[in-house]
């Protein structure tokens, strides 16, 4: 199993969202139709929905509308405004050292249904760089205040009327410089269904942010998240994900004083936190690690393989990855001096989205 990793940057949305969007939404269209309750929501809904939580993104869901396609499903979709359920399993921790904070997670999933793209922009003036997910939004990321965010599932199935979380994690990236003023926004917009968030900045500040449907969000000083929040709440999704487990084992490497930043990235690229389940859903897809201090991003995966951008400078680049039994390793690499002499194959969309036989609907982070 294989799949290409590139990276993007671009100011106003333009070349940039349309191949991110060629590349996403044949599957996401796809898993919208089959799992969206007919009737369940409208365009009128959403737009007030983003006028309501977020009116700063109100104009920018308009350009990106007309920048993929002026069609009321891709509306609907990119507004995120209570989509479909859907389900992620990853583990994320912060680490604070001579060189300021870290934020490192694993993003876990089938392989096939990432979308594998690092994605710069300065889309309402401000730098943010972020791994995709829904085309728009974003599983992680920093921007140039220092402010760096990552999700994971929280473990429970409860859904309500709510943004979904990538377009959460978007709004925060854009409108926040620091830890206070994110716990604020993640308060304030409903998400619909349970995720952690944790966020951290250049001042060493960190929090773990429980968000659900259901009930007020829950904001900890833990530098570290799994997949359940008060308790394991869905023993089964527990039970596959070992959320328990990979939290017991963070907690242990917390508890040593002498844990170092580049022993914490080890410990995320070997078992218990990265997995090898590509055939069961459920395999570590790439390791990312965010330095506001230095405003850097890397890309890992599990044979050491590192691409690292600085926050102001993400250029294009390509890097094929094969995920195994053995874990992942790098195949082919493409710099940007390459690509600018070789136009890059046509982007495949979603083959499998979501995925069929899994309790997970669409990402395990």
């Amino acid at each position: 199993m294989k799949l290409n990793f590139r990276s993007l940057a671009e100011d106003a949305p333009a070349d940039a969202l349309r191949q991110v969007f060629s590349h996403g939404w044949p599957g996401w269209s796809d898993w919208m139709r089959k799992r969206h309750t007919i009737g369940a929501t409208d365009l009128r809904d959403a737009r007030l929905a983003l006028r309501r939580h977020m009116p700063e993104f109100e104009t920018l869901w308009d350009k990106w509308v007309e920048t993929c396609g002026d069609d009321d499903d891709i509306a609907l979709f990119l507004s995120f405004w209570s989509p479909p359920r859907y389900l992620v399993n990853c583990s994320q921790a912060v680490i604070v050292d001579a060189d300021g904070p870290q934020l490192i997670r694993n993003y876990d999933l089938d392989p096939k249904l990432n979308e594998s793209t690092l994605l710069s922009t300065k889309w309402r003036g401000r730098r943010v760089v972020g791994m995709v997910e829904g085309m728009v939004g974003l599983a992680d990321g920093m921007n140039d205040a220092g402010l760096v965010a990552s999700l994971t599932f929280g473990g429970r199935v409860v859904s309500a009327a709510g943004f979904g979380i990538p377009m959460i994690i978007r709004y925060v990236l854009e409108m926040c410089v620091d830890v206070q003023q994110a716990v604020e926004a993640l308060r304030s917009v409903p998400c619909h269904m349970s995720y952690n968030v944790t966020v951290a900045d250049v001042s060493g500040a960190w929090a773990t942010v429980f968000l659900a449907p259901d009930r007020p969000a829950i904001v900890t000083h833990s530098p570290f998240a799994t997949n359940h929040q008060i308790g394991v709440e869905w023993s089964r999704h527990g039970r596959f994900s070992n959320t328990q487990g990979r939290a017991d084992h963070l907690e242990e490497l917390f508890r040593d004083p002498t844990m170092t930043a580049d022993r914490l990235l080890g410990e995320f690229l070997t078992s218990p936190l990265a997995s090898t389940g590509y055939d069961r859903g459920f395999g570590t897809v790439y390791t990312a690690v965010y330095r506001p201090l230095a405003r850097s991003v890397s890309l890992v995966w599990m044979d050491g393989t590192r691409d690292e951008w600085q926050l102001d400078a993400v250029d294009r680049r390509e890097r094929m990855v094969h995920f195994s039994a053995a874990g992942s390793r790098s195949v082919a690499y493409r710099s940007a001096k390459s690509l600018k002499t070789d136009s890059a194959a046509p982007a495949q969309g979603r083959p499998d989205l979501p995925g069929s036989g899994h309790q997970h609907s669409h990402s395990n982070c």
